[in-house]
């Protein structure tokens, strides 16, 4: 059976394809596949225990069992055009300079009574270097997926009454805001609330990574922890 095998970030870079196609026999399974992978690329091994895999844009264990046309993406840990909507809500990942000003005036209604915005933006320094720029990349189809997620169910636990969740991809120099959140609320504690859970969401389960251009090179900023179901390997398979 044939699976197509996506690669973001670093694990790109390694292998030198961001995809292809593999060949794979019945009842392959996903850890089958990164195996592969490893002996052909003999680096990937080193970060077996911090990728995730998802099959079809859903995260998925490393066990689970792969079907002709599966669409497997291996992902190293997370950093984060198209609109998409829950109800007013401004779902968007852009390429061009993000409009913090534009985006609360279009958020804010009369019923509201409160707003809080998170502005996360491009600092001139990492682990005492200094930075140049920044670029940002995504696996597009299963961020806004995720991102979609993320508002339905702040929709759910908190009261509140629109949500916007934009964040940049491709080149962003020093100053640049990176991600824009903000929330209204017809109270300002589920506003604060809110927009917390929002951006530490974002930042653990969205496929978003950032790489870190220096003077003298570049490196792929290390993200934060993946989803549990996503990154454990079950007790059979580590005894």
């Amino acid at each position: 059976m044939r699976v197509r095998v996506l690669f973001f970030g670093q694990l790109r870079d390694i292998a030198g394809v961001s995809q292809e196609d593999a060949e794979l026999s019945e009842g392959a399974r996903v850890e089958d596949l990164y195996e592969r992978y490893t002996r052909r690329f003999p680096r990937l091994a080193e970060f077996r225990a911090s990728v995730a895999a998802s099959v079809n844009q859903e995260y998925a264990e490393w066990r689970a069992s792969l079907a002709a046309g599966d669409e497997v993406a291996f992902l190293p840990p997370v950093s984060g055009g198209q609109q998409t909507a829950i109800s007013d809500d401004i779902i968007l990942l852009v390429r061009e300079p993000i409009q913090p000003r534009d985006i609360l005036l279009n958020l804010k209604a009369f019923e509201d009574g409160a707003a809080v915005i998170f502005d996360g933006f491009v600092r001139n320094n990492f682990q005492g270097q200094r930075t140049l720029y920044l670029e940002y990349e995504a696996y597009e189809p299963m961020a806004y997926a995720k991102l979609r997620e993320i508002g339905a169910r702040i929709h759910t636990q908190f009261g509140i009454h629109r949500l916007a969740i934009v964040h940049r991809l491709g080149r962003l120099e020093v100053g640049d805001t990176s991600v824009f959140i903000a929330v209204s609320a017809p109270h300002r504690a589920a506003a604060f609330d809110a927009c917390r859970y929002a951006i530490d969401t974002l930042k653990r389960t969205v496929p978003i990574w950032k790489k870190e251009f220096f003077a003298g090179g570049a490196v792929w900023a290390e993200g934060e922890s993946l989803p549990q179901e996503a990154n454990s390997v079950s007790e059979e398979s580590t005894s």
